[in-house]
């Protein structure tokens, strides 16, 4: 059988920059392949040597998708040319050429796979590029070719006459066959019969190698090959495992290869952060698939040049089976989850096999399953039952597929026991799928239950005993996957959950909400107690305290328990939903924590939630007064300036001292240059300067006495702004540093990489593609006004923004003072 035959390029025209025809030896997703130079002169040629010699049964290239010869010529023969000969031509013969299309039907997208029929036996090959196709991405007129793949049989001197197929040839004739170049050029026609060409493996083809992973291709092919030995040998049920595991190799390697593009390409474009992604997700991918390949027997994994980290697997694998550590307690290959190795299918069927006459079908049922699926077999029948517990997962994915179909053509006027039967069997099959492992069957088991509980139930009208009976036996299960390390499944839970609890007949019972609430230990899992909390956040802002299943005493007992986690992260998120609850009940939260006093202050959890709370407290009666008490305007303003004295005493501590030095100076200037001579020498009270002077913003006035001061910082004071989200009085040239590290709301912010102010996280990806993100020229040294967005240099740029009341609210100089000294 033709294979594919290995060459060496050992010489060609000349290249563009990393573009080297040796590129042409390597078959792979990311190879770049061969590139002429620019503006170079036609015809270009490469010369390659094969590792051995051999009759050449067919040729496949594939082409640029934009720098497109118009037609390849090929010479083959046994001695290369010799410049200085005269006989040059005679050493290579002429095969012939091919045309290849100019791609602009594709947009210059794709890329043509051209494949040729030859007979033709040689050890040197030349390809000779012809002008190339014109068009307006190939600027500089050059061409390139992407791959090329080999395929023949090897022969010697002695065996020229067996390497054709059905056809004996002398050694004199094939010498005059070669002369002949019209019989070479007609070789190159697929309708050419002078040898007949043998099947060629689809393992050995082109289009396999550049889509596949070079080392999962590697293990494809060693299955392949011990698929064959065990058909010679007939055990052919370890031929059909074999078989199974390429077919689901070939899925694997193409997302492989998949992931090493967009790595690649992610390099280009000096994304690294993606490019780390995609190699985590590779190395973590392609760990999984040699442990389950090697659990099955089916590879000697010390055949395959495997990454680092598989070699840490294959010392584990070689330890006594007692002294193999725990799988929790292996060193994972990657720091993130990989939402992708849960959806690999299974490689191979490990059941008994099947008998003869039920090749196709699920494996029968044990006696064990079918004790259980009692309900199920009566009602569905074995072969869909036996489909949901088989141990190949589209099997399972079928089996629910046809329980929703059939559920959705039951007819109306169906005896009730008979549809309370089908919903309990459909409620058995959908409780067991909902712990599968792989993402498209767990996916499917949601839509049933969906589909029961929001369609099938009511338009049958079942009564409140199916939905509970529903939600009772699929919750455990559907709670359990919330907690689970890969991200995606999680979400798919969690989404649910919360679809689920709002569906009309589910929320009229409560139950999600009472079993979401359940009291939680202190060493629960964290991802779960996460994913309970971010529920519980969540359904409460939907469905609130009031007739929801959600009460006073339940909640703020299950948020006692998420207080005391071991989990720093389970802890803030509990916090977060205790202030949301004191926003909804007041003061009665307090009945359900420790006492406010010293020693629980202690605990800087506490203290920060117990300062939190009396903050909401403040923000309660500000905005009461907002709507319309019935204290005056005077009194009002009088209470709101109280509130804001502490806040801005320490402002006035973190300030006073840099902005003194700065004004006492400005100001002893300008006194010794108004002070008479006859009196400068005594020197200017630094008291006296201060007095009727803002701080803050430089300005005086003779009605800044200490209230007059806490009125102009409250309402006038151009370099002083209230934060919105904690209503706490802060200065503008620090608001960004206090949104991210002081705000009780900082959870929710997070800085632009760009311009470095802080948002909240949904907005990040908006601002980014905004006019308002203008961040610093490359190497400037700037500061960045967080009201107006613009960035401060030295020089005329300052002066005229400051000095432009459209462009900043702040028209003194003082922002600039205010900026610089951070």
């Amino acid at each position: 059988m033709p294979h594919k035959i290995g060459f060496t390029v050992i010489s060609w025209s000349g290249h563009e920059g990393n573009y080297s025809a040796k590129k042409l030896m390597v078959h792979a997703p990311t190879v770049i392949g061969w590139r002429s130079t620019r503006f170079c002169p036609f015809p270009q040629e490469i010369i390659l040597q094969l590792v051995e010699r051999c009759c050449i049964r067919k040729l496949q290239l594939l082409a640029h998708q934009y720098l497109i010869p118009s037609k390849i010529e090929f010479h083959i023969g046994d001695r290369l040319p010799e410049s200085s000969s005269p006989q040059q031509t005679h050493n290579l013969h002429r095969l012939g050429y091919v045309s290849l299309s100019d791609n602009e039907k594709t947009g210059f997208r794709a890329r043509e796979l051209k494949s040729v029929h030859v007979d033709a036996v040689g050890s040197y090959l030349k390809l000779t590029f012809h002008r190339n196709h014109v068009n307006q991405y190939n600027s500089y007129n050059q061409v390139a070719l992407v791959a090329l793949n080999i395929l023949g049989d090897p022969v010697d001197g002695n065996e020229i006459g067996t390497a054709v197929s059905n056809c004996s040839l002398s050694k004199d004739q094939l010498i005059d066959q070669y002369l002949n170049n019209s019989l070479y050029s007609s070789a190159l026609d697929g309708t050419y019969t002078g040898y007949k060409c043998d099947s060629i493996s689809p393992l050995d083809d082109l289009a396999f190698d550049m889509y596949q992973d070079p080392e999962v291709a590697h293990i494809i092919r060693l299955l392949d090959q011990k698929k064959q030995d065990m058909v010679r040998e007939e055990r052919f049920e370890l031929a059909k495992k074999l078989k199974q595991a390429i077919a689901d190799l070939q899925k694997v390697g193409e997302r492989l290869g998949r992931y090493d593009v967009e790595k690649h390409s992610a390099i280009e474009r000096e994304d690294y952060d993606t490019a780390k992604q995609k190699k985590e997700q590779l190395e973590a991918y392609r760990l999984t698939v040699y442990q389950q390949l090697e659990l099955h027997d089916l590879l000697d994994i010390s055949q395959v040049n495997i990454q680092p980290s598989i070699h840490i697997y294959t010392t584990i694998s070689s330890l006594p089976y007692d002294e193999r550590p725990l799988p929790a307690l292996r060193k994972r290959s990657s720091d993130q989850p990989v939402s992708e190795l849960d959806e690999m299918p299974p490689l191979t069927d490990t059941a008994t096999p099947c008998s003869p006459g039920a090749a196709g079908k699920p494996e029968p049922l044990t006696e064990k399953a079918q004790r259980e699926a009692s309900l199920p077999i009566d009602i569905c029948g074995d072969s869909l039952v036996a489909g949901a517990y088989s141990k190949i997962w589209s099997y399972r994915e079928d089996a629910l597929l046809t329980v929703y179909k059939k559920l959705l053509e039951v007819p109306p006027g169906t005896p009730k026991a008979e549809l309370r039967s089908m919903t309990r069997a459909a409620v058995f099959l959908c409780k067991k799928a909902l712990t599968d492992k792989v993402s498209s069957v767990f996916l499917a088991s949601l839509n049933l239950l969906r589909m029961i509980l929001s369609e099938f139930i009511p338009n049958h009208q079942l009564g409140k005993s199916e939905i509970s009976h529903c939600v009772e036996q699929t919750w455990n299960n559907l709670l359990s996957r919330t907690g689970e390390s890969t991200l995606r499944l999680r979400t798919l839970a969690i989404t649910f959950i919360q679809e689920m609890a709002l569906f009309k007949e589910v929320r009229a019972l409560q139950m999600v909400p009472v079993e979401l609430v359940r009291p939680m230990q202190s060493s629960a899992l964290t991802r779960l107690a996460l994913s309970r909390l971010e529920l519980l956040e969540k359904l409460l802002e939907q469905l609130g305290t009031k007739d929801s299943g959600f009460t006073l005493d339940n909640v703020m007992r299950f948020l006692a328990g998420g207080l005391e986690h071991s989990a720093a992260s389970v802890r803030e998120l509990s916090v977060r939903v205790v202030q949301a609850m004191y926003r909804l009940h007041g003061k009665a939260v307090l009945n359900y924590l420790p006492s406010d006093d010293t020693s629980t202050r202690k605990n800087v959890l506490y203290k920060n939630l117990f300062d939190s709370l009396a903050m909401l407290d403040g923000n309660t009666i500000n905005t009461q007064a907002q709507k319309g008490a019935e204290k005056g305007d005077g009194e009002k303003e009088k209470e709101e300036i109280r509130s804001l004295q502490e806040q801005l005493a320490v402002l006035k501590e973190i300030s006073v001292g840099f902005n003194m030095f700065l004004l006492v100076s400005a100001g002893v200037k300008k006194v010794n240059q108004s002070v008479p001579a006859d009196v400068k020498g005594s020197e200017p009270s630094v008291a006296n300067f201060l007095d009727n002077l803002c701080i803050f913003c430089g300005e005086r006035d003779e009605s800044f006495t200490e209230d007059g001061l806490d009125l102009h910082y409250w309402k006038h004071c151009l370099m002083l702004q209230r934060c919105l989200q904690c209503r706490q009085v802060v200065e503008i040239a620090s608001l960004t540093e206090h949104l991210l590290t002081e705000c009780e709301r900082r959870a929710d912010f997070t800085q632009c990489p760009l311009c470095s102010e802080a948002l909240t996280r949904d907005k990040l990806t908006e601002h980014a593609q905004s006019a308002a993100c203008n961040p610093p020229a490359s190497g400037e040294n700037c500061n960045h006004c967080p009201l107006c967005h613009e960035n401060f240099t030295s020089g005329e740029e300052v002066r005229s923004h400051t000095n432009t009341p459209t462009r900043c609210h702040s028209t003194s100089s003082t922002h600039l003072l205010s900026l610089t000294t951070k």
